[in-house]
């Protein structure tokens, strides 16, 4: 399935293709503050239109996830890391995902405060 997600202002825009069958979310110090309901797959299914602006991140902790913003709107839509293998992963805020209904994916809580 194929997915359209935004910034609120319209500078970033990204596709996503994949099954989005479950969403995360994390209590952590920065994912709770933001709100975000997050998807991880595979680097290779997400295609980042060119920005207007270049994305500002930022990272905390163990600066193993580089939380990706609009520098304009200050929207978190996705975030980069890798997973345990090594492989690169990019997080979905499935809030950013345009028309999609957020009641329809189940939620899995995570304890990131304890991590």
């Amino acid at each position: 399935m194929f997915y359209q997600g935004s910034c609120h202002c319209g500078n970033v825009k990204f596709t996503v293709e994949g099954e989005l069958s479950e969403v995360m979310a994390c209590n952590c110090s920065i994912c709770q503050r933001k709100g975000a309901l997050m998807w991880f797959l595979p680097s290779s299914q997400v295609t980042v239109q060119s920005p207007k602006l270049p994305l500002k991140s930022y990272e905390f902790n163990k600066h193993a996830i580089a939380h990706k913003f609009c520098p304009t709107c200050g929207i978190h839509s996705i975030a980069e890391g890798a997973d345990s293998a090594g492989n690169k992963i990019t997080c979905i805020n499935i809030r950013s995902l345009e028309d999609f209904d957020i009641d329809s994916v189940p939620i899995k809580h995570y304890d990131g405060r304890a991590a």
